[in-house]
């Protein structure tokens, strides 16, 4: 198995090499080759433990790493989880389901893969014998949960930007309150975009990217999103058999990552009958599903901020399979994005479709969801309680949890949600490290820390 840039301009690269990589040099995102078959190990992976699951799902993708090692990856990785089945499926009438995904160490659905790449990381220190330099933008949750994968360990510094003000107050402390020598929190001005512009500009100067061992952690990352394929397949076989003969997964997504994750496991083999994009009043992936066009607007704070995006990284991945894969012409659409231009695309023939909720709809909703099966959920999981198909099996992924957005959570139910780790952080003191939204700013950072 090797693996391609969409944009068809660097040569392949083992697993090992386009995790350590994350950007492609020719500025693409990385995939498989090809995409193994799946359908004829659901019977027998249906037994397994999640670990043993995602164990066995990364050898058909890394065969240079042992089925022994991975077994030992997968184990830690998922070791810090406090539900014993990682990723429980919650039931809430005969049609609609749950899936946690928030059971890990940041309380959010990012410790999936970040844990694991954080794992990762440190194997790929270990076998070079040279430090990492470790970048990434968020717009909340995977700032946190990347810094849980890597913090305190040697050889691994870790340099997240955020939009300064605009993530919740205690996926800020996620990231800021840890104490640690190797990790610096950045607020940067702008939006979530602005940050991931920025990264993906140092990630452009391959000089630098060599000379400092930069490694992307979002999920322009491979790995990420191999990571979430998993959770996916975990979720379909433990639903009842009766009910999953039509199951559409319902996925709160801003930068499309998530969602994918999905897409990919159906191409593999997963009989999932639909994916319902989620979105907020960000609704660039809804007008696209809905319409056809790509056109990116002015981005409006929410109560989801993890999803007030305009710029979603992973939809490249998606349109290079649009485009027939063929790498020229994902390179033309992306330079018409990247312009700011609007794109006019196929309308898919997938089976994805959409939705978006407003602020007074995700309050609204949250405290339906109270009042009738008296479950709390987070901004971005009520997202996808909208438009639920009456016909299917909907599995809505629980991407947060509730904790962590006390404020919108309280004014819905009149019940605030808290958690230990979370209350423990409020009396930090938070150590942040303020640039300007630059490439050189931030290049100049890292060259002074790594």
């Amino acid at each position: 198995m090797n693996y391609i840039s969409t944009r068809g301009q660097t040569s392949p690269h083992t697993f090992t090499q386009a995790v350590e990589a994350g950007l492609a040099p020719d500025g693409g995102l990385f995939l498989p080759d090809h995409l193994p078959s799946i359908a004829d190990k659901l019977d027998h992976w249906a037994s397994l433990s999640y670990p043993a699951l995602a164990s066995e799902f990364f050898q058909l993708f890394a065969p240079e790493i042992s089925p022994e090692e991975w077994t030992s990856l997968t184990t830690h990785a998922y070791s810090r989880f406090d539900s014993p089945d990682v990723a429980p499926l919650r039931k809430l009438n005969d049609r609609t389901f749950v899936l946690e995904l928030w059971h890990g160490p940041t309380l959010a659905f990012k410790d999936f893969a970040l844990q694991l790449l954080g794992l990762l990381y440190k194997r790929q220190v270990k076998q070079k014998g040279t430090a990492l330099a470790v970048l990434g933008a968020t717009s909340g949750d995977t700032g946190s949960a990347a810094i849980h994968g890597c913090v305190g360990q040697d050889g691994i510094q870790i340099f997240i930007l955020y939009p300064q003000g605009r993530v919740a107050p205690l996926q800020e402390r996620q990231m800021a309150c840890t104490g640690a020598a190797n990790v610096f929190a950045i607020p940067v001005p702008g939006f979530f975009d602005d940050a991931q512009r920025v990264v993906k500009e140092c990630f452009a100067d391959t000089y630098f990217v060599s000379r400092h061992h930069l490694s992307a952690v979002n999920s322009i990352n491979i790995a990420r999103v191999l990571a979430q394929c998993v959770y996916y397949i975990w979720a379909w076989l433990r639903l009842p058999s009766a009910a999953r003969s039509k199951v559409e997964f319902v996925v709160p997504t801003g930068n499309f990552g998530n969602v994918l994750a999905g897409w990919l496991a159906q191409q593999m083999g997963l009989p999932v009958h639909s994916f319902r994009v989620a979105t907020n009043q960000n609704d660039i992936l809804h007008r696209f599903f809905s319409t056809g066009e790509y056109r990116q607007e002015d981005v409006q704070p929410s109560h989801a901020p993890s999803m007030d995006i305009q710029a979603a990284s992973n939809f490249e991945r998606y349109l290079y399979y649009m485009l027939g894969q063929q790498p020229d012409k994902v390179r033309e659409v992306m330079a018409q994005m990247k312009a700011g231009s609007p794109v006019q695309l196929p309308r898919s023939v997938s089976a994805i479709r959409s939705s978006r909720m407003s602020d007074a709809e995700i309050e609204r909703c949250i405290a339906s969801v109270w009042k009738d099966h008296h479950y709390v959920i987070d901004p971005h999981t009520a997202c996808g309680f909208a438009d639920l198909a009456q016909d299917t099996t909907s599995v809505v992924l629980s991407t947060a949890s509730p904790a962590k957005f006390p404020d919108v959570v309280t004014q819905a139910t009149g019940q605030e949600p808290t958690h230990p780790t979370l209350e423990a952080l409020k009396s930090l003191p938070l150590a942040t490290h303020p640039m300007a939204a630059t490439a050189d700013a931030v290049k100049a950072f890292i060259a002074a820390h790594s």
